[in-house]
């Protein structure tokens, strides 16, 4: 099996509307014309290299422009590593023929923009990954195999799209630009594909290889420890109280906690950090000081791209929030999230800040040198999926990318380079060189897996909270950690009350976190914790710093049994090999020698 390029396409919208146009790869031609654009390719055997520019004279606006490839020498149907868009998104394979692209299910704008680059529903029987893939002909270690990916995600989202062809397969290599506006005359360098045959027993090699060459090209931040740390979030929620934070620190000395993190609950409002509610009677400086002299670094939750309509921000700069956008007409504020907790004067609907506006970026440094100053130099960054979102944007030539990126950008001017960045809810591509560390599944929770019945959104129960998810997400993506980050595969659950979690698959939970080499935090109340779990944390710290001092050499966690089913169990490390059955968590562990 092989891809074989053969045709260009571009979504514009211009004076004459929105249209795709095509173009067939044929003859020596460099660039070709699609519409008011021109596309310019280098074909090479390990990928493409390409940039688009308007050649009208008025701007454009260009959703999209794709390289399809025909899948030549298939023998079966083609199966895809569907890795997600952001944190929580789901990565497993899927098979063409047999398998749907959730949004198809949904058709629901507002959750697909959530977990898709381009949240528009998907053309029926088309499959989707996001910035990289690996396409098989069949589960065996011989059968043959491809990567796609993209070598950047800052200046725009890569999307593979994976659908039946007139003569078999297609799959469209999709530079995503979500309608940035293109001036008259202007260019924009695209992000290289990258392309490399071989065969599914090379599916995670390949991955690491593709993502060492991200990593470099990003000047990924791959340097910062180990982490071993607590968060309120899985015990408390939006409940938590400046009471509980204060028991669990004077419980956490026998405990291997280096970071103590105050997670969702302690705010004011939703986009007002600075001030605490009426939980927490001391302000973040002194929240900040109680942490410290325990000999821990304080940590902090916030989403910092998210405004509740009733909040201070909100209120007095409305100008900052980004617009909802019907027609070409804006029609009010644009709503990217919605959480009945947080309340905020519309129910929960949370409102988006436009990040390519200059004020809301000055907003963002100094909410950010003010939260390190107070005391916290370790901020959890959640839900930055929001300036994604299609609307109405002050630049309106920033790609969705560039906005999330801006966001981040002023952030890390704000803490700092020496704060430490975790990203959550974050398009991964977007951040590679601006956080330290990014949680690579979805929730866990006190269960190992959902029910058909639990489905919220037809087609997104893989990203409902469930520890089996987050099971899947980290084999998947075990080949992130310490090339383009720190991998966080979310809690361990250590509790034995107030859980549904059976105690082998709680211990296999744990066992993934050691062997993959990812960050060790623990969410439970530590009064419910007898020395088991001190004593599991203990072999989960031993396991995780075996596996990521390797991973430092560039010999991290690799699932070995990648493309072989849609969610794989076979997890090989430095610290040792986990085998598990993903269905109900069971599990064995074979320690490797020294650790």
């Amino acid at each position: 099996m092989r891809v074989l390029p053969f045709r260009l396409e571009a979504e514009v919208t211009d004076a004459l509307g929105t249209r795709v146009e095509v173009a067939d790869l044929e003859g020596p031609g460099r660039a070709f014309g699609l519409g008011p654009v021109e596309v310019t390719i280098e074909l090479h055997d390990t990928g493409l290299d390409w940039s688009i520019a308007n050649r009208a004279d008025r701007a454009v606006r260009v959703r999209s422009v794709s390289l399809v490839y025909g899948v030549a020498g298939a023998r079966g149907p083609v199966r895809m590593l569907r890795n997600g868009y952001q944190s929580w998104s789901p990565s497993s394979v899927a098979v063409l023929g047999e398998d749907v692209d959730p949004s198809t299910l949904a058709d629901l704008p507002f959750i697909q923009a959530v977990h898709h680059a381009d949240q528009r529903t998907a053309r029926p029987g088309e499959l989707r990954s996001e910035w990289v893939t690996v396409l098989a002909d069949g589960p065996r270690a011989t059968d043959a195999a491809v990567l796609l990916g993209f070598e950047g995600g800052d200046r725009h989202d890569g999307t593979l799209r994976l659908a039946p062809g007139v003569d078999g397969a297609e799959v469209w290599s999709q530079a995503f630009l979500g309608d940035a506006e293109l001036a008259a005359g202007a260019q924009r360098e695209l992000h290289p594909l990258v392309v490399e045959h071989g065969r599914v027993a090379d599916a995670s090699p390949m991955l690491e290889r593709w993502a060492d060459r991200v990593g470099r090209a990003g000047d990924a931040r791959v340097d910062a420890p180990y982490q071993v740390g607590w968060c309120s979030w899985y015990q408390y929620f939006h409940d938590v109280t400046e009471a509980d934070i204060a028991a669990n620190l004077a419980r956490a000395d026998p405990w291997p906690f280096e970071v103590f993190q105050v997670d969702d609950g302690y705010q004011a409002a939703i986009g007002d950090w600075l001030a605490t509610n009426d939980r927490f009677p001391s302000d973040l400086s002194g929240l900040a000081s109680s942490i410290r002299a325990s000999g821990r670094t304080p940590g902090l939750w916030l989403a910092p791209f998210l405004v509740a309509p009733d909040s201070e921000v909100a209120t007095m700069h409305p100008d900052w929030i980004a617009r909802h956008v019907v027609d070409g007409v804006a029609t009010g504020p644009l709503r990217t999230w919605w959480n009945p907790p947080w309340g905020g004067g519309e129910d929960g609907l949370m409102y988006g800040l436009d990040t390519t506006h200059p004020d809301v970026a000055a907003h963002l440094e100094a909410v950010a040198a003010a939260v390190v100053d107070a005391g916290f130099p370790y901020l959890k960054l959640d839900f930055t999926f929001s300036p994604a979102v299609d609307g109405g944007y002050t630049d309106p030539s920033r790609t969705p990318a560039e906005r999330v990126r801006a966001g981040f950008q002023a952030i890390r001017r704000g803490a700092g380079d020496d704060a430490f960045l975790l990203g959550c809810g974050v398009p991964l591509a977007n951040v590679v060189g601006l956080v330290d560390a990014n949680r690579i599944g979805p929730d866990v929770a006190p269960v190992w897996s959902l029910e058909p019945s639990d489905e919220l959104v037809a087609g997104y129960l893989g990203g409902q909270p469930a520890t089996a998810h987050a099971f899947t997400n980290t084999l998947t993506r075990a080949f992130m950690h310490r090339r383009l980050w720190l991998n966080d595969p979310d809690c361990l659950m250590l509790r034995t009350e107030d859980t549904g979690l059976a105690p082998a698959a709680a211990r296999t939970w744990a066992h993934t976190v050691g062997v993959s080499g990812g960050m060790a935090l623990v969410s439970d109340d530590l009064a419910l914790l007898g020395p088991h779990a001190r004593v599991l944390l203990e072999e989960v710290v031993a396991l995780g710093r075996s596996a990521d001092d390797e991973a430092r050499s560039g010999r991290g966690a690799r699932c070995v049994d990648l493309l072989e089913r849609s969610t794989p169990g076979r997890l090989v490390s430095a610290a040792g090999a986990l085998d598990a059955d993903p269905r109900d968590g069971s599990s064995d562990l074979t320690v490797a020698a020294g650790t």
